[in-house]
């Protein structure tokens, strides 16, 4: 498997917006961006609830 060349990326980008339709695409984006960002969030440990480190505090 090689790299993707430009045909290949603009065939997958067609095959999308056939699929979802114009309207939805951003909806699409904004959804996987805030999952990347939680993820990130998640993977530096900053994800922990607030009630929980006070009671880590405490003991």
């Amino acid at each position: 498997m090689g790299r993707l060349g430009t045909t290949e990326i603009i065939l997958i980008i067609a095959v999308v917006l056939l699929l979802f339709g114009g309207k939805k695409i951003p909806e699409l984006m904004k959804g996987l961006g805030s999952g990347v960002k939680e993820f990130k969030k998640a993977a530096k440990g900053e994800d922990e609830v607030p009630a929980a480190k006070k009671e880590d505090e405490n003991k």
